[in-house]
């Protein structure tokens, strides 16, 4: 099951992808929660509900995937976690070459600076060093703490596609990565989560790709993590609760633009960047200098 977030004239809504079309769940009955981590956390992380709501749908619940307006997945995450470093050769192409992490690198990234499919990037007026990275994306169903590498899937709602814009120059002002992760709406997340049960387990084995203007960026295999998601999480339940819609970008492969030769590649205005993960989908944004 595809669940997609999108904007109405009465706020952000999810609703179930059918085709081409999108089924607005509220649409069908007011009282469900208008946004997907609060639904979660109402059903306990329990999406097969969605699916017998969906086939009660009557035309008028129903719009062309077309006509939408992308938000994230989950509109207001709790907690929006990232993972640095998860690839080798990623960690190879940069500054940490010498020094390969014995431990995940987690960061955080605010809501503001993300935003949905189809809608543009932002590069700031302060910096030119506006760089891509294709990401594997976790939506969190359950909420848990102290997790196994048994069980730690198990609380997995779905997955989505992550494009985790930075802005170089000031992500090396210092050691702490904030700054340069979190000017707005420079991330995207989208187009939509693919529950959990339509992926292999942790989404292993998924051909990841970043194009930029149509030309392939970054082309990896989520099997080359250095730290797979079950890992991952047990690893962030140590320390934190986890709850229902909350986000974990998952770290990017080589191939960014500061590390490409003879020189880095950032992205610009008028530039269309567009990351695609096996059996999920396209994530795509243009990119608009900030006014």
């Amino acid at each position: 099951m595809k669940i997609v977030g999108f904007e109405t004239n009465n706020g952000a809504r999810f609703g179930v992808v059918e085709g081409d079309n999108v089924i607005d769940i509220q649409a069908v009955d007011p009282s469900i929660p208008s946004d997907l981590g609060e639904y979660l956390r109402s059903t306990d992380g329990d999406l097969k509900g969605l699916a017998d709501i969906a086939k009660k749908a009557p035309a008028s619940a129903k719009k062309p995937l077309t006509s939408l307006k992308f938000t994230l997945p989950v509109a207001k995450p709790g907690k929006i976690i990232c993972l640095g470093l998860n690839y080798l050769d990623h960690v190879k192409e940069g500054p940490q070459k010498d020094n390969i992490p014995k431990f995940q690198s987690i960061f955080f990234r605010m809501l503001s600076s993300l935003t949905g499919h189809l809608q543009p990037l932002i590069r700031p007026k302060k910096s030119i060093q506006f760089d891509y990275e294709g990401e594997l994306v976790v939506i969190i169903g359950k909420r848990a703490k102290h997790l196994t590498l048994e069980n730690a899937c198990d609380i997995v709602a779905g997955y989505t596609v992550g494009n985790e814009g930075s802005i170089r120059e000031y992500q090396r002002h210092t050691t702490q990565w904030g700054m340069g992760k979190n000017f707005d709406q420079s991330g995207s997340i989208g187009p939509w989560m693919v529950t959990a049960d339509e992926l292999p387990r942790g989404a292993k084995g998924l051909k990841i790709e970043t194009r930029l203007n149509g030309k392939t960026m970054q082309s990896a295999n989520t099997d080359m993590f250095m730290f797979p998601v079950a890992e991952s999480l047990v690893y962030l339940s140590e320390g934190m609760t986890l709850e229902p819609g909350d986000i974990l970008f998952t770290g990017t492969p080589s191939g960014v633009g500061h590390a490409r030769k003879p020189e880095p590649v950032w992205m610009k205005a008028g530039d269309v960047a567009e990351v695609e993960i096996q059996d999920i989908g396209v994530l795509r944004n243009t990119i608009e200098d900030e006014k």
